[in-house]
């Protein structure tokens, strides 16, 4: 299941790989959780120098027009690394849904954040919508020439971090409509506006953020008054695709650090590699991961030329898939390790983590694969 890469491509992939060898040791990536901001302001700008920052967006932002199929490449070298800096919701979700929304925000702070001036947040899920996208308590009321926004955002990504937050709230409708959301670009140091930032279970940083009485005018509105999930539902779409790309890296460093570690560790006189029951769980490993890779670069390939239905077809087939695969393959890696593969002393923990949380990131497998269905029976 080979998937071919252009001369571009592959100067991305090498130049990501290359970084994550040289810079990304586990006890590198230790020392950046542990600080205070929890990623490196120095890794930041070298991504910005690389151009990383740019790679999706057009080039009249200061971007280089890149395709999802180049994202992917990247996001998949990053997800070997377990890359902690707010590429994700930097560039993936934040920054996606201003390209998306257009007009004078993405004008404004899209060449910025391309630059590695200005980090971006994406606020949308709240305590109690779980997976359904469209449940928006958050409300922003019509105030004079503005908006007037009240409610509480959690597990917004990096948003301790973010120089701007980009917040759905309802301005009409019930809390589970479509229609009535709407996308503010809201500073997260803005009076009434409230962070409390915490560290996730596989190490990055994420915050619980309430808005009280925060006002905004009509210019801190991305796209359509009242036309936001569109915007919403594409990002998280194309997110979909993407983090299955870094699940994707990370799995097959998970393969890897299990196969040399059957290769050292040794029982009855042998190496755990020589038994054959051994060996059929990491053949299992290696082709899971290699058919959810095929399927994400499938998924990948499809993004940049298809409309709402199809986009969220293969969105929904790639969590499925790489939601199962990744599953097997962490589960099976720490069972091969042993209980001391759970310990933050051995690499293979950090990688189960991370594909777990992955898996449950905008909906598990099981929720996706019912949305798969309803989508066909339609």
């Amino acid at each position: 299941m080979s998937v071919w890469l252009t001369d571009e491509q592959q100067l991305i992939k090498d130049s990501a790989e290359r970084l994550v060898q040289n810079d990304y040791t586990i006890e590198a990536r230790q020392k950046l959780i542990e600080s205070e901001e929890g990623f490196s302001r120095d890794n930041w700008a070298t991504f910005a120098e690389l151009g990383w920052l740019g790679l999706p967006f057009k080039e009249e932002h200061g971007g280089f027009g890149g395709t999802a199929v180049d994202m992917a490449v990247l996001m998949e070298a990053l997800g070997k690394g377990l890359v902690v800096e707010p590429f994700a919701s930097s560039v993936i979700l934040a920054g996606t849904a201003l390209d998306i929304g257009g007009g004078p925000l993405a004008e404004a702070l899209l060449p910025e954040m391309i630059a590695g001036e200005r980090l971006l947040a994406f606020a949308h899920s709240e305590p109690k919508s779980r997976f359904n996208l469209s449940d928006v308590t958050v409300t922003a009321d019509a105030e004079g020439d503005g908006f007037k926004i009240n409610g509480q955002k959690m597990l917004v990504y990096h948003g301790g971090s973010a120089d701007s937050l980009i917040v759905s709230a309802r301005t009409s409708g019930t809390q589970r409509d479509r229609d009535g959301i709407t996308l503010f670009v809201v500073d997260r140091t803005a009076e009434g506006v409230t962070v409390r930032g915490h560290r996730t279970v596989d190490g990055l940083r994420a915050a619980e953020i309430t808005l009280t009485d925060v006002k905004v005018g009509a210019d801190a509105i991305l796209g359509l008054q009242d036309k936001g999930f569109e915007i919403v539902e594409d990002v998280i779409d194309r997110a979909c695709v993407q983090f299955a790309a870094e699940a994707c890296g990370a799995m097959e460093k998970a393969v890897e650090l299990t196969v040399d570690y059957t290769k050292e560790r040794k029982q009855f006189g042998r190496p755990l590699s020589s038994f054959q029951a051994l060996q059929h769980k990491m053949a299992d490993m290696y082709s899971a991961h290699q058919f959810a890779r095929a399927l994400t670069y499938r998924a990948a390939a499809l993004l940049d030329d298809c409309d709402p239905a199809e986009r969220a077809e293969a969105a929904a087939a790639v969590k499925v898939k790489c939601g199962n695969s990744s599953k097997l393959v962490g589960e099976e890696a720490i069972q091969l390790h042993g209980g001391m593969g759970m310990t933050a002393d051995m690499p293979i923990g950090h990688y189960f983590k991370r594909l777990t949380m992955i898996n449950a990131l905008f909906g598990n497998a099981q929720y996706h694969l019912k949305r798969y269905a309803a989508m066909k029976a339609e």
